[in-house]
């Protein structure tokens, strides 16, 4: 099994705002493989994820969506 690395920080635009998201190389790949399979860019998967995220950490939030994506053989 390979090491994952640490979390990497990366800053996104959500609503006209900037934030910053820590995940680790593996899910920032797979994000990027969801927002092509989806059509839509990095900040827009991002944006629709965080809308409908309730009261969870956006960055938990990204790992779950990210996880039944997986499940359901979108990415």
């Amino acid at each position: 099994m390979n090491n994952p690395s640490g979390p990497v920080k990366r800053s996104v635009t959500i609503a006209g705002h900037r934030t910053s998201l820590s995940l680790e190389p593996e899910f920032w790949d797979a994000l990027n493989q969801l927002a092509a399979a989806r059509n839509l860019s990095l900040a827009g998967l991002v944006a629709a994820i965080d809308e409908a995220r309730g009261q969870t950490n956006l960055s938990s939030a990204l790992r779950v969506e990210i996880l039944r994506a997986t499940r359901a053989g979108e990415i």
